[in-house]
């Protein structure tokens, strides 16, 4: 077996072993680890949230008297009582009102792992994840209370940067972080922000 292929295959299994709907389950988890992004207690917005994996992450890590609110273009069946989810267009202009009416008052960490179906060309492709990246960025900036801190998936291209340049606006420190459970081959990234300006 290929080192890449064991490396696949070692988060899959691990995540059919431990219960996570998806191995991206692990890229969070290892994330959190690194920059300490929840704790117990905490609000968390989470878009994107489909299949699930990261909200079964969330909710372990914010406890019993935190809350996770995942949204998704696709109905998603929360994994455990502390979730609440709603089927929402995170582009559509209402967006960051739709999330306030669930979360009054703001959110403490916002997490976005929005990808688009890609087609295979990979300029269009890394243009529109950042695109949805960016729109993620801004409910984040709407919902988000100060110094919270937020995680985008950007697929590494020309207007990574750009983006870069845009969160490193609205907060204190902005690291660019390949997780362990990240696909060596994949061009995936992933933007901690944290110390949300306001």
């Amino acid at each position: 077996m290929r080192p890449l292929q064991a490396k696949r295959d070692l988060y899959r299994r691990k995540a059919r072993e431990e219960g996570y709907r998806s191995r991206a389950a692990f890229k969070l988890i290892q994330l959190n680890r690194k920059f300490r992004l929840m704790k117990p207690g905490d609000r968390v917005l989470d878009i994107g949230c489909a299949p699930g994996g990261w909200l079964q992450v969330e909710s372990e890590a914010v406890g019993q008297e935190g809350k996770v609110l995942g949204v998704d273009i696709l109905p998603v069946e929360p994994p455990a009582a502390n979730v609440e989810t709603m089927t929402l267009d995170v582009t559509s202009p209402q967006a960051a009102s739709e999330i306030l009416e669930k979360m009054p008052g703001g959110v403490d960490a916002v997490f976005s792992d929005l990808s688009p179906k890609t087609i295979g060309v990979w300029e269009v492709d890394s243009a529109r994840q950042i695109d949805m990246s960016a729109k993620a960025l801004r409910v984040a900036c709407q919902v988000l209370k100060r110094d919270g801190p937020a995680v985008f998936k950007v697929f590494q291209g020309e207007l990574t940067d750009e983006l870069l340049r845009e969160a490193k606006g609205r907060f204190e420190r902005v690291d660019l972080a390949k997780p362990e459970a990240s696909r060596k081959e994949s061009s995936e990234l992933y933007l901690v922000c944290l110390g949300f300006k306001g």
